[in-house]
């Protein structure tokens, strides 16, 4: 055999020489990596096939597992870019240079994940310290940068599954981490399975296989913990509430259309809800309530929106939550305001958006970006943050009040309900992604809500979905996307408050922080081996 020729002294391959080996060597497990990562999109709305989510942990789990941090990292990513893909498709109405850009930098919150499962994966009891990296990944993505960004996290995936009813002991963190710890331990009986095919013997094939019944045995636990979990779901009271939906004329981003149509459609809807609760035709609800947007014009500013709406809830004769944009007292911003409208006193107390969302409701470094990316000019105006909870008094209900995005923020829907709301509104617009699957995967965030927090979630969108959620997360009515609808109900109100409110961010924090710390551990451990072995062998 000829001997391989010799690279010169002095002389190393070259990095484009260096990537094209690593391509090579990692391609087929690349693309397994790619596949994981299109099976956990798949397991959110619009497809919601939830029992991917953690057989698509385990697989990452599985290509991580005994690989070098670097290794890890790269097979984070490649996992981490078509799941978001799938998952974030619904932004190809702005454009797919959005799709690809926002998904590529949330997957990369993935690269010190896979790094992470990597280092962990040579500890004892990896398959635990797996499940709090997801946990930790998490929590920084939902967080930074500008706010952060908790689309895809495991939770929301899981809001109809035996993981869910979890939510009300640890929140999204608690269902995160049972689907990841689940999707480990199937991993680590994947490997237990195949070691005792490989065994010598049916002595040592036995024992492989009595090792295998542990993993087997723990992730039947941690799949049936959520039915040991009471999810408390009686009524102190009840109120009854209708919804209306007015519906746009067109999806996209130019929903809005020519001022005061979107404004007219929920008048009219609210009218002949009036004309039925008259008729007898409907009981007379308690309130109304409209969605984010439901007044395209500032009430306050223009007398004929301020008249509209006032005929409106004078003829249905209840406080009605309008959604409405409101100009802000400093030039060029503006309020994203849900307003309660009472028929004899008129607007009164208000909510103003707490999180508007980044380069959708105002845009960061604007003057630098704008000038290269002229889209965002479509943003004329910057949203000006709220600086207090959404609990607002309408008619006989103390309700708290979310808008749009903010319901896939842990903190601001648990500020929300530990300030005393009884039932919870999301007051949202997604017209500009009708028909793309981001209002179902927004619509399965209130049913986790439900869950979490022990509350009725109403869900109120111009053109859909809007729903009604009892707290027992199941969805009792909601509306088909762009059409007039009007949702009328009874709902409870409650008092209590669960376990994860009481412990707020606290389970997410030690769970992040037990992932990071193991991670801390392999490196040491790994270091002390290899200093071992140096000492061994002089």
């Amino acid at each position: 055999m000829a001997a391989a020729p010799s690279v010169p002294a002095g002389e190393r391959p070259g990095r484009r020489a260096r990537l094209a080996g690593f391509a090579r060597r990692e391609w087929r497990r690349s693309a397994l990596a790619a596949a994981g990562g299109i099976a956990l999109g798949l397991a959110f709305p619009p497809y919601g096939v939830w029992p991917l989510s953690p057989a698509a942990v385990a697989a990452l789990s599985l290509l991580t597992r005994g690989r070098t941090a670097r290794q890890g990292a790269w097979t984070g990513l490649v996992f981490g870019v078509p799941f978001f893909l799938v998952l974030l498709k619904w932004l190809h109405v702005i454009g797919w240079d959005a799709v690809v850009g926002l998904s590529v930098i949330e997957a990369l919150f993935l690269v010190p994940m896979g790094a992470g499962l990597a280092l962990t994966s040579r500890l004892p009891a990896w398959p635990l310290w797996a499940a709090c990296l997801w946990v930790a990944q998490e929590c920084a993505r939902d967080r930074i940068p500008f706010g952060g960004f908790p689309w895809g996290r495991l939770a929301f995936a899981n809001t109809g599954s035996p993981y869910t009813p979890l939510a009300s002991l640890g929140g999204a963190p608690a269902v995160t981490f049972a689907v990841a710890l689940t999707g480990a331990l199937l991993a680590a009986l994947v490997l237990a399975l195949w070691r005792a095919r490989a065994a010598a013997g049916p002595a040592a094939r036995r024992r492989a296989l009595l090792t295998a019944a542990v993993p087997l045995a723990a992730a039947t636990a941690a799949t049936a913990a959520g039915f040991a979990v009471p999810v408390p779901t009686g009524a102190d009271d009840t109120v009854r509430i209708a919804v209306v939906q007015g519906n746009v004329q067109q999806p996209g981003m130019d929903f809005l259309g020519r001022p005061m149509k979107i404004l007219n459609n929920h008048v009219e809807a609210t009218l002949r809800l009036a004309k039925d609760v008259e008729a007898g035709r409907e009981p007379r609800p308690d309130l109304v309530i409209w969605p984010e947007n439901a007044s395209d014009l500032d009430p306050y500013k223009h007398r004929e929106a301020y008249e509209r709406i006032d005929r409106a809830v004078k003829a249905v004769g209840v406080p009605v939550l309008v959604g409405a944009l409101v100009d802000h007292v400093k030039p060029g911003y503006v309020e994203n305001q849900g307003i309660v409208w009472d028929p004899r006193t008129g607007p009164g107390a208000s909510y103003t958006k707490q999180h508007p969302v980044p380069f959708g409701e105002y845009v960061p470094f604007r003057e630098q970006l704008s000038k290269v990316i002229t889209r965002l000019n479509r943003v004329p105006r910057d949203f000006y943050p709220g600086d207090h909870t959404g609990v607002l008094q309408v008619g006989p209900a103390r309700l708290g009040d979310v808008i749009c995005f903010e319901v896939a923020y842990d903190e601001i829907v648990r500020d929300t309900v530990n300030a005393g709301a009884r039932a919870l509104v999301v007051q949202t617009n997604n017209a500009t992604y009708g028909r793309t699957g981001q209002p179902e995967q927004q619509l399965v965030m209130s049913k986790l809500r439900a869950v979490e927090h022990g509350r009725a979630v109403i869900t109120a969108a111009p053109s859909g979905i809007s729903a009604i959620v009892g707290p027992d997360g199941t969805v009792r009515q909601r509306t088909d996307e762009f059409t007039q609808d009007v949702l009328t109900a009874t709902i409870p109100l409650r008092d209590d408050i669960t376990v994860a409110d009481r412990a707020g961010a606290a389970p997410e924090w030690v769970l992040a922080m037990v992932g990071v710390l193991s991670c801390a551990a392999a490196i040491v451990i790994g270091r002390r081996g290899r200093t071992d072995e140096k000492g061994q062998h002089p």
